[in-house]
């Protein structure tokens, strides 16, 4: 009879699960080194200079080689390796402020005018503790007037609902300034010059709390340093002007 054909040989064995019976798949190789040495270490080319199927496609997302280091590169390796996201500083900061324990400003009600300065203080130190939970200037002023009561909330109100765009309601200093004018000291300057004036150290007082309450009024006359001086004079006990 016609003369019988060889037996077809069985298929290589493939390395690939997903294939089974078909071709094994073309080598992969790691990326070498970097330019500068940084980066993934340990791979090399493929031998004889060059890979034997094209370069890879992820082989143009790379920097053009510098020096000795020119095996950076992948031969059919999938996408180049991505940098891990950046951390979220604001989210991490956010979580840190919110755990700060500051005390919160006490009410202003706009009858006592001397309080003013006061709740700005409080208010100022709680945004220098969290300055990116309050890095915005409505966000200043939405938390301050959650705190004014009486005839200054009243203001408010109505800002809120007839004047919605109103930089007093968006801007913090120009919230400060339309609530100083109208619940504040009229004249702040004139004020202190007067308290600095009639400002006496009192007996048994220590040196250190009678200054801090005189810079607290000289800071605001804004008076020179030898204006200063004479109101200082006037203020201390002879035995302590015989130190100075």
């Amino acid at each position: 009879g016609p003369p019988r054909s060889p037996p077809e040989r069985p298929p290589a064995p493939s390395s690939d699960p997903g294939n089974p019976g078909g071709p094994p798949p073309p080598p992969r190789w790691n990326p070498g080194p970097p330019p500068g040495g940084a980066g993934p270490s340990g791979g090399v080319g493929p031998p004889g200079g060059g890979p034997l199927r094209g370069w890879g496609p992820a082989m143009g997302a790379f920097p053009p080689s510098q020096g000795g280091n020119h095996y950076y590169y992948y031969y059919n390796a999938g996408p180049p390796p991505r940098n891990p996201r950046p951390p979220d500083n604001n989210h991490d900061t956010l979580a840190r402020e919110g755990k700060l324990d500051i005390q919160r400003p006490k009410s202003f009600t706009g009858q006592d005018s001397w309080k003013w300065r006061t709740f700005l203080t409080q208010c100022l130190n709680l945004f220098q503790a969290k300055p990116v939970t309050f890095q915005l200037d409505n966000a200043r002023v939405a938390f301050a007037a959650s705190y004014l009561q009486g005839i200054a909330f009243d203001h408010y109100t109505a800002l809120l609902w007839f004047e919605p765009q109103s930089p007093i309601l968006l801007n913090w200093q120009a919230f400060v300034n339309e609530f100083s004018t109208k619940f504040g000291v009229f004249d702040t300057v004139a004020k202190a010059k007067d308290n600095l004036f009639n400002l006496r150290m009192r007996p048994e007082e220590q040196f250190t709390t009678f200054i801090i309450r005189f810079e607290k009024e000289a800071y605001e006359t804004r008076w020179n340093y030898n204006v200063l001086w004479y109101a200082l004079q006037r203020a201390l006990f002879q035995h302590i002007k015989d130190i100075l």
